[in-house]
């Protein structure tokens, strides 16, 4: 994590214009936020160890759940934060980033900003606390379009004191931004005679932002589960792998009448998803 700090000697007007720029002002056009990001961390001074005066506490990303966005997904994110300052807080400034330098825009593989400058409120009872909410309007097919990549995104804030004072921080907190997963299951013959073999097939898809479809996800673990008809549950009968093209096959034996389906646990890059349960009926 680096904190950095510039200090801008602006009398009277000039240091008001200097604070009351928008955030629309700073941030690239879209897809990504890089240039703004980078604008804003430019301005800091080196070295690292240089310390800002406002610190950055208490971030919470989309209520601590992950982002999961498929092709076409609109979602707005609100991330949370508490900034204090003995000099008070004229505006903060919030993105979303991966990357290595949040100070070059050549290490910075992905970046998200908001459309507004996040809103501010200083605690009645702990004066230069601010309680501050920041909204990110994310766009799947337009805003992660060649920006960026699934799994591990970093939240950088900054700000200004009403003396014109920047500080940063761009590892306040983390979150994950995942791509959505599609489950399909079809389970053959209908019916079936009791101790045969049932043969229950499907595929694996996710999204890809930059295509704007979603594509086969192979070589990940699925598990085939079955639920009997009048019950409620279901239980996992064993685990399938998919294909390179994300295909699923595999049997088992017809016992009684029930539903089979596939089902898939989330990793870092990618959310859990379940097929439909597919009606056997067993003579």
């Amino acid at each position: 994590m680096r904190i950095r700090a510039i200090s801008m000697a602006l009398p009277g007007a000039v240091a008001l214009s200097a604070l009351c720029l928008p955030a629309a002002a700073q941030a690239a056009e879209r897809p990504g936020a890089t240039a703004g990001l980078d604008s804003f961390a430019a301005r800091s001074v080196h070295p690292e160890t240089s310390l800002g005066s406002m610190k950055f506490s208490k971030a919470v990303v989309n209520g601590g759940k992950d982002i999961v966005l498929g092709t076409t997904t609109k979602q707005s994110v609100t991330v949370t934060y508490t900034a204090t300052s003995s000099s008070g807080v004229a505006l903060t400034e919030a993105f979303l980033w991966q990357g290595t330098d949040s100070s070059s825009p050549d290490t910075i593989s992905g970046s998200l900003g908001t459309d507004d400058d996040p809103a501010c409120t200083e605690s009645t009872t702990q004066t230069g606390v601010y309680a501050c909410k920041a909204v990110f309007h994310i766009n799947a097919a337009s805003d992660l379009k060649n920006n960026g990549v699934a799994g591990t995104w970093k939240l950088f804030l900054g700000g200004f004191d009403l003396y014109a004072d920047a500080s940063y921080d761009d590892d306040v907190a983390t979150t994950h931004i995942k791509k959505a997963s599609k489950l399909t299951a079809d389970a053959t013959p209908e019916p079936v005679k009791k101790g045969r073999t049932i043969t229950v097939t499907g595929s694996l898809k996710r999204a890809d932002w930059n295509k704007g479809t979603y594509t086969g996800y192979g070589r990940q673990g699925v598990l085939l589960q079955y639920r009997k008809k009048g019950s409620t549950t279901y239980t996992t009968l064993k685990k399938v792998t998919s294909s390179t093209s994300g295909a699923l096959k595999t049997t088992t034996t017809a016992t009684a009448d029930g539903y089979y389906r596939f089902s898939f646990a989330t990793n870092t890059t990618t959310a859990a998803s379940t097929a439909t349960g597919d009606y056997v009926d067993v003579k």
